[in-house]
């Protein structure tokens, strides 16, 4: 706007997105109750269309006891915000992937504990590529970036609804599921994603073939299970029994679960 354009309070407004504006009123309300002052962050939208953040800084003046104005200014930290969320993505996603990573994936970890699942225990699904390093060896690393990119988006896709899905190493993913009522279900959903990641990738004219051993753990709350190291014995022995395919290891006592494989 012009620097000698009129303000008008309720066209400002219009400039706020729908929760900094719920925010904004709300802290706006408490300092004039309190007599005191607030900060905010806020998300606007300028007349011409651009998006940018702004952080307010006021206070509200009193008469005696009776608030009369509220003074302070407007700084634009459109910039500063954009580098604290590339700064952010870079801690917690895979670059490559754009998946969540190891760090997302031990701070799930970290709060099974402390969630309430009713009768549905979570499951923990390790994956770990067959042949993958036959990829990168034959056809090099851009080849094998490639293969983790298809990888990642074919386990999206078959892990729809899934509590996590992260790449925690080279070429290792992890599935957290927390919503499926039985151990079947969740075979199931093994099943799948050996046969949705045995597919052949094909890029460039390349046509490139993994395969994928899966590990299942249940997570028992009364026996505090180490559900990771379960995990990983489970994918150890699909991987020694022929891989391409799952194991599922020894269930805790409360959940209904048989020892499944499927080649």
């Amino acid at each position: 706007m012009p620097h000698d354009a009129d303000l008008d309070r309720g066209e400002i407004l219009k400039c706020y997105s729908k929760e900094s504006l719920l925010e904004l009123a709300r802290l706006r309300t408490r300092a004039i109750e309190e007599r005191s002052g607030f900060t905010l962050d806020a998300e606007i939208v300028t007349p011409k269309g651009n998006t940018r953040w702004i952080r307010i800084t006021a206070t509200v003046e009193s008469e005696g006891d009776v608030p009369v104005r509220i003074f302070g200014m407007k700084l634009d930290i459109t910039t500063e915000k954009m580098m604290f969320d590339q700064i952010r993505y870079l801690a917690e996603f895979d670059t490559l992937t754009g998946l969540p990573n190891r760090a997302q994936f031990q701070s799930a970890l970290r709060h099974l504990p402390l969630r309430e699942f009713g009768c549905n225990a979570p499951a923990l699904l390790l994956i770990d590529l067959d042949g993958f390093k036959g990829i990168n060896d034959t056809f090099g690393h851009k080849a094998g970036d490639e293969c983790l990119k298809e990888t990642a988006e074919r386990l999206s896709t078959a892990c729809k609804g899934a509590e996590l899905v992260a790449r925690i190493g080279g070429d290792e993913f992890a599935v957290l599921v927390c919503g499926y009522d039985s151990a079947d279900a969740v075979a199931a959903l093994a099943e799948r994603i050996v046969q949705s990641l045995g597919r052949f990738i094909e890029r460039d004219g390349t046509r490139m073939h993994v395969g994928a051993s899966v590990g299942v753990a249940f997570f028992d709350l009364s026996l505090r299970s180490d559900l990771f190291g379960c995990a990983d014995s489970a994918l150890y022995k699909a991987k020694t029994e022929g891989k391409n395919r799952f194991h599922v290891h020894e269930a805790p006592v409360d959940v209904d679960n048989r020892k499944m494989d499927a080649a």
